[in-house]
C-alpha cells in the first residue's frame, strides 16, 4: 500500500469551469495584467504595485539577450545545428546557465545582503571591504561583478537603478552593490563593474524578492533570447556547421531610434 498520496499547492488550481493563479481567476488576468506581473504573482503570491511591476518588466527586458556569443546562445545554436527541435535546442541553452553565466543572482544577493547587514555596525565602505576580504580569504568568488565585454560599466545598470529609485526602494542594496564594486577594485587593483547579475541582485534585494527564486527572472527572460537564436539557426543556417564563438557579424536592421506612441 502506498498510503495517503494527497498533497497541496499554493500556486494554482483548476476545475471544470476555471483556472486560478494564487486565487485570481486566470480569465480576469488575461488581457488585464501584463505577463511580468503575473509571473511576480506566481512567484511571490501577490500582484506587484505599479512601480514594482514596471521594475520587474525592466529587469526582464534587460536580461532578454546578450548576443550570439553568450554560452547559452551558442549551446542552443549548436544543438539546433545538429537537428534538435526548437524546445530541445532551447533546453541545451538553458543547461549552460550557471554561476558564471546567468544564474549568479542568488550568490550576488548573498554578498550584497551581508554588506547591508554589516553596515548596521560599521560604515558601508568598511563593511564592503570586510565582506570582500572574508570571501577572498575563503576562496569564494563574489558573483555579480565584472564582465568580459563591458569592462568599465554595464550599459544596463544605470537605467535599472534609475527605475529602482523611481519605485522608491530604500536603496540600501543599491548602495551596498556599489560599495562592493569599489571594495573589489581596492582589493584586486582591477575594475570589476556591477554586471547584470549584480544589478538584479541589488534590485531584487530591495523589493524583498525570494532569494531562492532570484535567478528565475533572468532564466525566464533569457529563455526568450535563447529560443530566438535556436529558431534563427534552424531556419536560416546550414545543418552541422562549425559555429565560431567569436567570428560572427550582425546583419539585422541598422541602429534605429525608439518611437513611443502617445
Amino acid at each position: 500500500m502506498l498510503g495517503d498520496l494527497h498533497w497541496t499547492t499554493s500556486l494554482s488550481s483548476t476545475s471544470e469551469n476555471g483556472i486560478r493563479i494564487r486565487g485570481y481567476d486566470l480569465v480576469e488576468l488575461i488581457g488585464t495584467v501584463p505577463f511580468p506581473s503575473v509571473l511576480y504573482l506566481l512567484y511571490t503570491g501577490e500582484l506587484p504595485t505599479p512601480p514594482i511591476a514596471k521594475l520587474i518588466d525592466a529587469i526582464m527586458v534587460a536580461s532578454i539577450d546578450h548576443g550570439p556569443g553568450a554560452p547559452s546562445a551558442l549551446a542552443a545554436r549548436t544543438a539546433a545545428s545538429g537537428g534538435a527541435p526548437l524546445g530541445a535546442a532551447a533546453a541545451a541553452g538553458l543547461l549552460t546557465l550557471g554561476k558564471f553565466h546567468g544564474a549568479a543572482v542568488q550568490d550576488a544577493m548573498e554578498a550584497i545582503r551581508q554588506v547591508v547587514d554589516s553596515s548596521a555596525q560599521m560604515d558601508l565602505d568598511r563593511a564592503a571591504d570586510t565582506v570582500v576580504a572574508e570571501w577572498r580569504q575563503a576562496g569564494r568568488r563574489i558573483a555579480g561583478f565584472g564582465h568580459r565585454q563591458h569592462k568599465r560599466q554595464d550599459p544596463r545598470l544605470e537605467r535599472l537603478f534609475e527605475l529602482a529609485r523611481e519605485a522608491n526602494v530604500p536603496g540600501n542594496h543599491l548602495r551596498a552593490a556599489r560599495a562592493i564594486q569599489d571594495a573589489l577594485t581596492r582589493a584586486t587593483g582591477k575594475e570589476l563593474p556591477i554586471n547584470i547579475d549584480g544589478a538584479l541582485a541589488a534590485i531584487l534585494g530591495e523589493i524583498g524578492f525570494p532569494v531562492t527564486l532570484s535567478n528565475a527572472l533572468f532564466i525566464v527572460a533569457r529563455l526568450t533570447g535563447i529560443l530566438a537564436h535556436a529558431h534563427e539557426e534552424i531556419t536560416t543556417m546550414p545543418p552541422m556547421r562549425r559555429i565560431d564563438p567569436v567570428d560572427f557579424g550582425y546583419a539585422g536592421p541598422a541602429n534605429r531610434e525608439l518611437q513611443i506612441a502617445n
